[in-house]
């Protein structure tokens, strides 16, 4: 549970309920438009069931301790760099749906390592909490882990291969004549966007800056991302070949700041010292 009551900071409140009918009747209607090929459009009776864009729900809800809503479950078998204790097979992240001030006005991250033979009891259905915040209740997906190769954030890169990369993408638009069709080491060759497990973040928010554990003080490794998108705009070359034209980038309905992502760094000296986050 998360008892920071009144420390949250609180815009907007929904209920989980609220959420999930909203976006069920906005599925619906998008549906509706590209069976039809008509625009978008609410019937009366949606329009008057999704609640006004300025409604929340009583902000002393959070006073209540509030449960942690479940945001990824990984199994060693599937992630071949998976990162726990020995002995243990799965990795489960969980969240606070609600911003925290202390932790950059991000939702607060928990990890938990386990052994998945003595989850010998599991819940049907994890407690839910009694407001959100919207944009931090995940739509339930079914991942279908594939691995990448990833490298390091060009800033972080030596100077004299990062200055030989910056000549050879200038070389590129040159010879396209357009920036669209160029090549880019940091969005097309080095850094997946999207849900991920290790690689490396992308600090193209705020440009870089140590992450070391508040516990010892070692630089920390990246474990973990949740992500506003699996991929950006039509023509970028990490979107999955499987998935048809019309499918929704962004599948969980998460939404980390404006569109950024929440990267999730480990301690490589003890997995008992704490996670750090970074918005990016």
């Amino acid at each position: 549970m998360c008892t920071d009551g009144d420390a949250h900071y609180v815009f907007q409140l929904r209920t989980p309920e609220t959420v999930r009918r909203s976006r069920e009747i906005c599925a619906a209607a998008q549906a509706r438009a590209a069976a039809s090929g008509a625009r978008y459009a609410l019937t009366d009776e949606e329009r008057a069931e999704l609640p006004d864009s300025d409604f929340s729900e009583p902000h002393d809800l959070v006073a209540q301790p509030i449960p942690p809503v479940p945001v990824a479950q990984l199994y060693r078998r599937d992630v071949p760099d998976f990162a726990g204790p020995d002995g243990t097979d799965l990795l489960q992240v969980l969240w606070c749906p609600l911003d925290h001030p202390d932790e950059g006005y991000n939702p607060r991250v928990r990890l938990y390592w386990r052994r998945s033979a003595e989850v010998t009891a599991p819940l049907d259905a994890a407690p839910e909490p009694p407001v959100v915040n919207d944009s931090y209740l995940p739509v339930p997906c079914a991942v279908h882990p594939e691995q990448v190769r990833e490298y390091q954030y060009g800033g972080l890169l030596p100077e004299e291969l990062d200055a030989r990369i910056t000549a050879w993408e200038e070389e590129a638009e040159e010879e396209t004549e357009d920036e669209e069709t160029g090549r880019s080491y940091q969005f097309d060759l080095s850094l997946a966007p999207g849900w991920k497990a290790g690689g490396f973040a992308n600090w193209s928010l705020t440009d870089p800056h140590p992450m070391t554990c508040a516990d010892c003080g070692t630089a920390m490794t990246l474990l973990f991302t949740a992500d506003s998108g699996e991929w950006h705009g039509t023509n970028c070359s990490w979107r999955p070949v499987e998935e048809p034209a019309e499918a929704s980038p962004n599948p969980t309905d998460v939404s980390i700041g404006r569109g950024y992502a929440l990267y999730v760094f480990r301690c490589p000296a003890s997995f008992d010292h704490p996670p750090a986050i970074a918005m990016q």
